[in-house]
């Protein structure tokens, strides 16, 4: 199973990166790997998780 995740605009890196490693463990805890993440150039970032 896959689930995507679309995070909030977030303008800076470093919350950016913050925000993606607080859902990535999030997410573990609940069983999903994270695949990969993308961020749009609207300052979002698309997080796309498998069950593991």
């Amino acid at each position: 199973m896959i689930r995507c995740i679309a995070l909030p605009y977030t303008p800076s890196a470093e919350k950016t990166a913050q925000a993606i490693e607080t859902y990535a463990n999030q997410k573990e805890k609940e069983g999903w790997e994270l695949i990969t993440c993308s961020i749009t150039p609207s300052a979002r970032a698309i997080l796309i998780f498998r069950t593991q």
